[in-house]
């Protein structure tokens, strides 16, 4: 079996937030969308990503709502190309914990997100493939 590329089971268009957002923002972007990850992107330039789990650790510290998003941040980014192997980037968030890869255009520009909800759904399809 051939293996798939990323970008067959990647969330395409992520929503994106600037590093000069509030953590308020963040908040209620991942609300709204019903999301966990958000790049971080500035001038059209990936430069982070936060997730709901990094809201949550600096709210518990007492970081207010209002501070800005480059405050939560994680960089750098684990970034991947559309052509990419479904294996190798499972294989790499698994080995490095990480809850995401930030799908990029040649160009730098984000394509897409590919999360642990989108390798559970991805891991569902190949296994009905493979038994059927």
């Amino acid at each position: 079996m051939l293996m798939p590329q990323i970008a067959r089971y990647m969330t395409h268009q992520p929503w994106t937030i600037s590093p000069r957002g509030t953590l308020r923002d963040a908040h209620a972007l991942m609300r709204e969308h019903d999301i966990r990850h958000l790049p971080v992107v500035d001038d059209g330039k990936l430069v982070g990503i936060v997730s709901e789990r990094d809201l949550g650790m600096l709210e518990s510290l007492g970081v207010r709502r209002g501070a800005p998003v480059r405050e939560a941040m994680s960089e750098p980014v684990y970034a991947v190309g559309a052509a990419e192997a479904i294996d190798v980037v499972a294989r790499t968030m698994s080995e490095h914990k990480y809850g995401s890869a930030v799908v990029m255009t040649r160009d730098g520009a984000v394509e897409g997100i590919f999360t642990m909800i989108d390798a559970c759904r991805a891991l569902a399809e190949l296994l009905e493939r493979a038994v059927a």
